[in-house]
């Protein structure tokens, strides 16, 4: 696998850790069929897609690539859809990580 291929299957499972974490909020203590089963999913393509990456790139960039990724996108989500405060400082901080995501992946 190439480093390109390494970042886009980083990528993804950012994505999906956006999706399992999104999930637990919506799967009501597994009481909620579908999303427990999409809390399921994503969290088995993340990993599976994480595991991947970490093939090509530093584990502790990737895990700060992935964590950041799902962070940021929780918090956007949360803000956007479920009702979480909405602040300067807090877009602004999450600018700042967005921000230190991409100073990771240029200087891998």
């Amino acid at each position: 696998m190439g480093s390109s291929t390494a970042w886009l299957c980083l990528l993804l499972a950012g994505l999906l850790e956006i999706g399992f974490a999104s999930a637990i909020k919506l799967m009501d203590g597994h009481k909620n069929i579908p999303w427990t089963i999409a809390f399921y999913a994503c969290v088995l393509l993340s990993f599976g897609f994480l595991e991947e990456a970490v093939r090509e790139i530093p584990i502790g960039t990737a895990y700060a690539v992935w964590t950041g990724i799902g962070g940021v996108g929780v918090a956007v989500i949360g803000m956007a859809f479920l009702g979480d405060p909405i602040s300067v400082s807090r877009v602004g901080f999450l600018v700042l990580l967005v921000t230190s995501l991409i100073g990771l992946k240029l200087t891998s």
